[in-house]
Order: C-alpha cells, then structure tokens, then sequence
C-alpha cells in the first residue's frame, strides 16, 4: 500500500481588523486571516501540517500548537523560537502523530494577544473515529469591552493587581467569535461537538439545559468508552468531545453552569453562550461503539514520585512575583531523561484553582488528593483545585530541547506561574542553558 501522508499547507497572515461579534457591534480584534476564531487548521494523522506565518501586527509574535506531540523547535515558545517580528515570516511544519481536537494560539504577549482573538482550532482525524451524522467546533471565549467596544485595561495598581489575581474574565460572552449565535440543527440526528476552553481565565461548566450527552474524548483523543454525564467541566486549555442526539423541535441553551474558583471579584453565575434550535428529522447514520480504544496504562496509582511541583500565591496583593512554581516565578527545572517514566506530583497549595498545562506531552492522571480519576485518559491540562494535589505520569519521547509547563490562567502564567525544563537524549552531553526567558509587563 503506497504511503497515504499528505502535506497539508495554510498561509497565515496575523494582523489588526474589524470584527463584528454580533450586528451592529465591532471590536478591533487581531487574529489570523482576518478571522476569529482564526481558520479551522484540518489534517489526518500522520499528515505533515504546514503553516506560514507572516506577522503584519505592530509587535512580535509565535504560535504554539496546543496538545501536539511535535519537535520543540515547532512549539511556539520563546524558550525555542524568536518571537516572529513585525513585517517577517516563520514557517511551521511538523507530523500530526494523534487524532483529537487541538487548537493553537499566539504565546508571545499572551494577556493581550489571546484576549484580542489570536486562537484557532486544529482538528485532526483518523479513519478510527466513530461515525457521525455531523461534527461542529466550539471555541469558547469572553472579552472585556467597556461601552465602546474597546478592549478595557485595568489602569489602577490595585485594580490591575486584582485582575492578575483574578484572571481577565469578560463581560461579553463568545462562542466561535460570536455573542449568543443561534446553532440550527435537525433531529433524528448524532453530532460530535468539539468544545475548546480558548479563554483568558473562564472555568466553563458545560450544560445543554439538562440534556444528556456523552463526552468521548479529552485532550489527548477518544476515551476508552462514552461516559454519559448531563454536565462537565472545561478549564481554560481543555478540550472535550461530546456526541449528542437531537429531537425534532426542541429548544435548548448552550451554557455554562456556575463555578467558584475562588476569585476576589469574579462571582461565579450561570451563564448562555448560544442557543439550539432543532429542525425536521433526517435518518441517521451514526454509530457511537461502546468500547472507542484502549489506552495503555503508564503507572500504577501508587507508582514512586519523581518531581514535585508546587504551585502557590501570595496571599499579599503585590504588583509582581505573586504566582510562583516552585518557590520562584519563571523557573527553570531539572531536566527530564528521554525513555525515563515521570511521575510528578503536582499540589497547588493556593486557595484558587489553577489549570497546569505541559508542552508536546500527554499525561495521565493517577490520582487527586490519593483517589483515582473517574475514567483513563489522555490529558495535557487538569485543574488543581486549591489545595489539592494530583499525581500524573508521562514518558518524554525522543523530542529532547526546552518545554515548560504553566499555569493556562494567562494572567497567572505571565505573572510567573510557569517553568522550563530540558528533555535530553541520554546518550548525547548536555549543558543547562540559562533561562532566557523575559516577559512583558
């Protein structure tokens, strides 16, 4: 059988343009091709995807590619890349190993450029996925505009201070770029809806007004089995993929439910981000298997820790150096040994939640707070809720160069929550490069 890969190529341009969330409502947004969300990035597995991006913005930027498994000098990072100036070019090109729903996003000047639109999706198939009668991309996202429609920046120290405490949460809520869109669908039918947390600091409950649906995937591609839930939590990073049967004239909201996560002015409420109208019936195709994979295990829940991680805030109100790992902000960690198990423990001694993202790897959680997750699976983001712990296990492949892990609450990531570690090839020497990683302020 000749070699099915394919080259699938994009050109992105990233600029500064008008977009209308809703009639008669522009903002300023800055985002790939004009669009946002940007455009919808497809491939199969094993696909080389390539992307070129040129930067018309009036500041440097970089993308990273959220949750793929790719050579560190394609992640995106500051820590690998230089940032790509205004007026030039970089071309990304790198093997999509895993079928799943991924996304990329600018991590260069993240607190505004992400805030501002800079985000996509990236979708990539493989001829094992269950058979659906139609998928739709949900990117979910809020802004903070004042009456204008301009992006609001906090201009006092002590509001500032609480906003980086906080996270930006927005005032206008957006799905796919648009404020309460109306989804038209027909009955009769099965859907997979992909759902992408793309925002600053939102924890989205995921609620279909009491309607049942079946999450099969996570981060990293399909669960083992369909786990059937009437809610689920999305922190900002996650993915999940649920399917989901229409009945011919129902009505229902896409929303988010409550959630605390601890903030000082931030008060969690029920929230509608778009409505569902379902249309005449059509006949059905689909086929939703009750085994989806198997997911090899990785270490035992009681598997010996290799690396504790912990992340904490300063309980004081400062203007900097408050989110720490470690003890420190912007840390560099030892570095990790190519084919060596990791089993980290990650606490979060805070009294906020924080969801902890690794770079290029998937993980799985063995346990939180010593109990085993609900179900295996793939990850690459997991809230910590405060003061939890939760052990995870990895293998760092023959990727070796410089990853980090942070916190993806933007705010917290760039007020320090965030470290850089090595993967070196055993057989090769290595020398710790100092950090050189600098953020704006």
């Amino acid at each position: 059988m000749k070699n099915q890969t394919k080259i699938s190529e994009y050109n992105f341009e990233a600029s500064e343009f008008n977009w209308e969330i809703t009639p008669g409502k522009t903002i300023k947004a800055w985002g790939f091709n004009k669009q946002l969300p940007g455009p919808v990035l497809r491939a199969n597995v094993g696909d080389t995807l390539v992307v070129r991006l040129t930067n018309n913005l009036k500041e440097a930027t970089a993308i990273h590619w959220h949750g793929i498994r790719l050579p560190a000098a394609m992640d995106g990072t500051d820590a690998m890349q230089k940032p790509v100036k205004p007026g030039e070019s970089f071309e990304y090109r790198f093997i999509v190993p895993d079928a799943g729903t991924f996304w990329y996003h600018s991590h260069t000047n993240e607190t505004i450029q992400m805030e501002k639109g800079m985000y996509g999706a990236l979708i990539v198939d493989d001829n094992n996925d269950p058979v659906v009668d139609g998928e739709r991309i949900f990117l979910i996202d809020d802004m903070k505009l004042n009456d204008k429609n301009e992006f609001t920046k906090p201009s006092w120290f002590l509001s500032k201070a609480i906003e980086r405490h906080d996270g930006r949460q927005g005032n206008t809520l957006l799905i796919n770029g648009k404020e309460n869109p109306v989804v038209n669908v027909n009955g009769g039918q099965t859907e997979r809806w992909r759902f992408i947390n793309s925002s600053s600091a939102r924890y989205f409950v995921l609620h279909l007004g009491g309607k049942e649906f079946k999450i099969i995937a996570s981060d990293g591609g399909l669960l083992e089995h369909p786990i059937t839930v009437r809610e689920a939590l999305i922190t900002p990073g996650e993915r999940i993929d649920i399917v989901l049967d229409f009945k011919e004239g129902e009505t229902f909201p896409i929303e988010s439910l409550a959630y605390s996560r601890m903030t000082m002015l931030v008060r969690p409420k029920q929230e509608t981000f778009a409505t569902v109208k379902v249309g005449v019936s059509k006949p059905t195709k689909a086929f939703i298997p009750e085994t989806l994979r198997s997911i090899e295990v990785l270490a035992q829940q009681d598997a010996a820790v290799t690396r504790k991680i912990k992340f904490s805030v300063d309980p004081r109100i400062r203007d900097q150096k408050d989110f720490r790992i470690n003890d420190g902000v912007h840390v560099n960690d030892k570095p990790v040994m190519v084919g060596e198990l990791q089993v980290w423990e990650v606490s979060n001694t805070s009294r906020m939640d924080h969801p902890f993202h690794l770079h290029g790897f998937f993980f799985q959680v063995l346990e939180e707070n010593g109990k085993p997750p609900a179900y295996r699976a793939w990850k690459d983001t997991v809230n910590l809720k405060p003061q939890s712990t939760v052990k995870i296990a990895w293998m760092p492949d023959n990727r070796p160069g410089t990853w980090m892990y942070h916190c993806h609450i933007i705010e917290h990531h760039a007020a320090g929550m965030m470290a850089h570690f090595d993967v070196i090839d055993g057989s090769k020497p290595y020398e710790q490069k100092p950090s050189t990683h600098t953020h704006h302020h």
